[in-house]
């Protein structure tokens, strides 16, 4: 069973919490403005605001992500959610800032949130309000904000906000991608002796598995790293900071920023919505194009939903 469905609610206590429209939310917008012409995005129906609006969200959720983090409590509070993942309230705050800005503002689209849920109805916003939390509890500031549009079985609008180093990589699709305002291309390497990857690991899977594709990687050559968030790894991916991203399984909020920006700065991903990658997670790829071939093999990672074949 996933998460309840809550899409269409922003209640009283959110309300409370973030004031329909706030002065700070108004700032956002403006400042979005200067980056964005507005009026080519003003087109009823398509797109519309919807990437200024959605980027002015992020920032605004990002500055409250950064005072959280400033002010976050000893280790000794944290709640243990799994082996590697922490459960942090500032999901769920930051998740329900999101949800109220983007459905007050476009109350015609969906909304699902790691945390809350919602509804994958088409139209859809898709969103981890604080990917790398485990980093976040621990003082690291290796964290993001993830946030996707899907419409008509494609990811129209990737966003991925670092409030730490106050880093917005942003791309729309047959629009490009861009870094705090300026275009941005993947690596171009085509050497994997000289690469970087990262490598994702999720613990939906046998860590066997993980382990295997670690070992095929640096057999291959590679230079392996992981830093705790994999939304923030395929935004560096997009910016030529990495050369591939992989990961066996990965969810939709996740993802499918990440991938967008990938492809929009000159990369290849996989597709990552196919057999309803949407709702069940997939596999994720996304690299600079000459690296393509020698990972697909390395990895197992092309379209199919569930674990790659064992190589």
């Amino acid at each position: 069973m996933g998460p309840p469905d809550r899409a269409g609610e922003a209640s009283s206590a959110e309300a409370r919490d973030f004031p329909q429209i706030s002065r700070k939310f108004i700032m956002f917008v403006k400042s979005a403005g200067q980056v964005f012409d507005l009026a080519s995005h003003a087109v009823p129906g398509e797109i519309g605001l919807r990437l200024p609006v959605a980027c002015a969200a992020a920032r605004e959720a990002g500055s409250l992500a950064r005072r959280r983090f400033n002010g976050r409590p000893g280790l000794s509070s944290i709640n243990l959610k799994g082996h590697q993942d922490y459960l942090s309230a500032v999901d769920a705050e930051v998740e329900a800032l999101l949800r109220l800005r983007l459905l007050e503002s476009f109350p015609e689209d969906s909304f699902f949130g790691e945390e809350g849920g919602g509804s994958f109805d088409n139209n859809v916003w898709v969103v981890d309000p604080v990917d790398g939390t485990a980093n976040f509890v621990r003082g690291i500031s290796q964290f993001c904000i993830s946030l996707a549009y899907v419409r008509g079985g494609q990811t129209q609008i990737g966003i991925i906000y670092d409030p730490m180093a106050d880093e917005m990589f942003v791309a729309e699709r047959g629009r490009g991608a861009t870094l705090n305002g300026e275009l941005i291309r993947v690596s171009g390497l085509e050497e994997i002796g000289s690469s970087t990857i990262e490598a994702g690991w999720s613990n939906r899977l046998p860590f066997s598995q993980y382990v295997d594709l670690i070992g095929r990687l640096l057999g291959d050559g590679a230079g392996i790293r992981r830093g705790g968030s994999g939304a923030l790894a395929l935004a560096y991916v997009s910016a030529g900071r990495l050369d591939g991203y992989c990961e066996l399984h990965m969810n939709s909020w996740d993802a499918l920023a990440g991938l967008l920006l990938i492809e929009e700065a000159g990369g290849w991903v996989n597709d990552f919505l196919a057999n309803d990658g949407l709702r069940n997670g997939n596999g994720v790829l996304g690299c600079t194009p000459g690296l393509r071939e020698r990972l697909v093999r390395l990895t197992g990672v092309v379209s199919s939903s569930g674990p790659p074949p064992r190589l």
